[in-house]
């Protein structure tokens, strides 16, 4: 199951005026817990449909908070059948079954309530906040220098890292469903293992996730998610700050995020920084394998 690429109707207009190794890996004591190894759980859902990728069997959908397990948002879902998604359009309220593993999730069992509330439109309430006005930025561009607070509480600078090869990703440590945020971190383990398990890899590379949430994903609140991940610090860092900066940087991927009811609305980026700060590779949603992070990550150490 991939996360493709999806922008809420109005959201990114707001935002933009707003605008060795990781060897073992554990379900994350600060996210929701998962299912056990093979285990499914299923919820019965409502929701608007925003927007139907029938060539990508995914819907896109506002939908209610979903007790003991997700918020009230909009997101992308997955379907296994493609006829789920046969007569749906924006605006139709429907039904649907989501079904969650600990790695995959997707929905089933769709059923259209009332067609054409055309003029829905969900409720995102980011806040008020202050934003910079920047650049998108592309591959060979100088990685921008902002400040974080990792999740020791030491203030770090990006360039700090400069020397290093990069592994920079974006989550949230309340993020639930499987194939986000989760996804991105269990990606960020298989990275690690190839690259202390690969004979001959260079030492001067580090892995970065930095957090949108930095209300609710202070330094201890990352450091418990990291080791639930069997993080190694001295390889993986988790980062925090200031809203301003997260907004830019993310911002400068062509990222968004922003919140429907308690959770996030986003979509996904992972990116490569070379040895020279440069950027080497941007990976847009979460189609990216670790056997391809770990070779830009050999490629990027080796630039001086």
């Amino acid at each position: 199951m991939n996360t493709r690429e999806w922008r809420p109707f109005g959201l990114v207009l707001l935002l933009a005026s707003l605008a060795g190794g990781c060897q073992t890996e554990r379900s994350p004591s600060a996210a929701p817990p998962s299912p056990a190894p093979g285990a499914q759980r299923a919820f019965q859902v409502r929701g608007v449909v925003q927007e139907v990728r029938a060539a990508d069997r995914s819907v896109r959908v506002t939908h209610e908070e979903i007790p003991g397990y997700m918020a009230a948002m909009t997101m992308p879902f997955d379907v296994q059948d493609p006829a789920e998604l046969d007569g749906l359009s924006p605006g139709d309220r429907i039904a649907f079954r989501l079904n969650v593993t600990e790695t995959e999730g997707w929905i089933d069992q769709v059923k259209v309530l009332e067609s054409g509330l055309m003029h829905f439109q969900p409720a995102v309430t980011p806040g008020a906040r202050r934003a910079r006005d920047v650049e998108e930025l592309a591959e060979g561009d100088l990685l921008p220098d902002y400040p974080f607070i990792s999740e020791q509480g030491r203030r770090v600078r990006l360039s700090e890292y400069r020397g290093q090869a990069l592994g920079l990703t974006f989550i949230y440590t309340r993020c639930p469903y499987p194939t986000f945020c989760p996804r991105q971190s269990r990606q960020f383990v298989q990275v690690c293992r190839i690259l202390a398990q690969q004979a001959g890899a260079p030492d001067n590379w580090r892995l970065l996730s930095i957090t949108f949430d930095p209300a609710f994903d202070t330094p201890a609140r990352l450091q418990q998610y990291g080791r639930g991940y069997g993080q190694d610090p001295s390889r993986w860092s988790f980062l925090t700050g200031e809203l301003i900066d997260i907004d830019a940087i993310t911002e400068q991927f062509g990222m968004f995020f922003g919140r429907d009811g308690q959770g996030f609305s986003h979509n996904v980026r992972t990116v490569v920084v070379d040895a020279t700060g440069r950027i080497q590779r941007i990976f847009v949603g979460n189609d990216w394998t670790a056997e391809e992070v770990a070779a830009e990550l050999v490629k990027g150490a080796a630039q001086r």
